[in-house]
């Protein structure tokens, strides 16, 4: 987030009240993409201590479903927030310690891959999630 009036703003206009909590649980999903909901939680708690782990997870809820903050659950693992949002990205996901990068849509507008079938979907988004290990973990021993 580029200035503390950014994030009010970013509420204001997408109908939200402007709450603390929801103020920074929108700049801990900023300083720290792809984290889970304990992470963020500590990292609002950095900031405003008496939170509840309720508030934040009412908060990411409220901004999830607002379009300010995008939920990715790879398979076999906790549900990451980030603040990349409105673009049809993907993910690469470390099999060994999980970290996970951004990966941008290889070809063409959203959704950037056409299935066979759309069985009368209209379709928004396509999903990617690429595995394998990072750099770290390929260099570590067996």
């Amino acid at each position: 987030m580029p200035d503390t009036a950014e994030p009010t703003r970013l509420l204001r206009e997408a109908g939200l009240r402007v709450t603390r909590p929801r103020l920074e649980v929108l700049a801990a999903v900023h300083a720290h993409p792809h984290a889970d909901t304990g992470t963020l939680l500590r990292a609002v708690r950095d900031a405003l201590p008496s939170v509840s782990h309720q508030a934040v997870y009412d908060s990411l809820h409220t901004l999830t479903g607002a379009g300010l903050v995008r939920a990715i659950q790879p398979a076999g693992s906790a549900t990451r927030y980030e603040g990349r949002v409105g673009d049809n990205h993907h993910h690469v996901v470390c099999r060994g310690c999980g970290a996970v990068a951004d990966v941008d849509c290889a070809v063409g507008d959203t959704p950037c891959l056409h299935p066979s079938a759309d069985h009368g979907f209209v379709l928004d988004e396509a999903e990617v999630v690429y595995w394998g290990r990072c750099p770290q973990c390929a260099a570590a021993p067996a």
